[in-house]
């Protein structure tokens, strides 16, 4: 079997080089972690992956084109959702920024838009007014986003990520959660990792792990 490749994350293993130090079946405990108690899920029969993330880190911002290909490829497989964390407040612009795309059914348009603006423009989106800034110019009707952006369901909204961040026990981001019952990370995928790797190696290192983990958990359904 091949080895399963590494995936990059958090700040803290930004910079860490190694290689796969497995060449069977990931381990829980090492390569992914089972949840102390399941999560409901609300996929059916097929597999729920959520990914924990935040506009403002870098490596969400490079996963994600790898994980977009990887949703796309696992097809009809997986029910993939999506949680802005809560972090600093200076960012908490930002996690309103995505979920009142979420509400307004823009977010495949825009997701990826909202990185660049941070990633390749520059821009901060540290408060409001630069949210509202950055929508109307990306093309959005600035007050359908204000009006959705402050409305009472986003505060619900970002309650429900708090709730799931303790639930799922993200402490880095992205972490990706495969149906309520495992989790997984650089930390846990690289646990024992030596050696030398590029950060795309890193990223199918961790895509991989979840492949492996999603074939789990739909055996399981069965």
């Amino acid at each position: 079997m091949n080895l399963i490749r590494r995936l990059l994350c958090t700040t803290f293993f930004l910079g860490l080089t190694g290689a796969s130090a497995f060449a069977a079946t990931p381990q829980n405990g090492n390569e992914y972690m089972t949840l102390p108690t399941a999560q409901p899920t609300e996929s059916g029969k097929k597999v729920e992956v959520t990914e924990f993330f935040a506009y403002y880190c870098p490596h969400c911002n490079v996963f994600e084109p790898r994980l977009a290909a990887w949703v796309k490829k696992q097809g009809n497989n997986i029910v993939f959702k999506r949680v802005h964390v809560t972090s600093d407040p200076r960012v908490a612009p930002q996690q309103r920024l995505y979920y009142t795309l979420e509400a307004m059914n823009l977010v495949e348009q825009y997701h990826v838009k909202a990185f660049d603006a941070i990633h390749k423009d520059n821009l901060k989106l540290q408060s409001d007014e630069e949210v509202f800034d950055w929508a109307a110019k990306a093309g959005i009707d600035r007050a359908a986003f204000t009006a959705a952006y402050r409305s009472f369901g986003i505060p619900s909204k970002l309650r429900r990520a708090d709730a799931m961040m303790a639930a799922y026990k993200v402490d880095h981001w992205p972490m990706v959660a495969i149906d309520g019952k495992y989790t997984t990370s650089p930390s846990m995928a690289n646990k024992n990792a030596t050696g030398a790797m590029s950060e795309a190696q890193q990223q199918d290192q961790a895509l991989a792990v979840m492949d492996f983990l999603v074939a789990k958990a739909k055996a399981e359904k069965k």
